[in-house]
């Protein structure tokens, strides 16, 4: 089993930056996808972001060229750059890793 800890989120202005980090405790080899999700009604979350171990990316449409996520597997952190933001990116993000999720953490964008 593998916790998972995010920091990174507050309220910022439209057009402004934040970025989120998700640090796991353990990895697991043959794991290799972290990810970046939020909420969407009917209890469900949509995928945002995610990254393989060889830097393969992909991007929900709404987030492509505005959204960058890295990792860091030296100290197991993945994180997810938020840019020009859109008061429609208020919401909760989680990162997900080993089909666990993170606590999630709030974004809020102000117009």
């Amino acid at each position: 089993q593998v916790q998972l800890v995010e920091s990174g989120g507050g309220t910022v202005k439209a057009g402004g930056s934040l970025t989120l980090s998700c640090t796991r405790d353990r990895t697991f080899s043959d794991i290799t996808a972290m990810a970046w999700y939020r909420q969407i009604p009917g209890d469900q979350r949509e995928l945002v972001a995610a990254i393989q171990t060889d830097g393969s990316t992909r991007y929900f449409d709404s987030v492509k060229g505005r959204f960058i996520t890295t990792r860091d597997d030296a100290n197991m952190t993945s994180f997810l750059h938020m840019n020009d933001h859109r008061p429609e990116d208020t919401n909760t993000y989680f990162c997900n890793y080993c089909n666990t999720w993170g606590q999630g953490t709030q974004v809020t964008v102000s117009a």
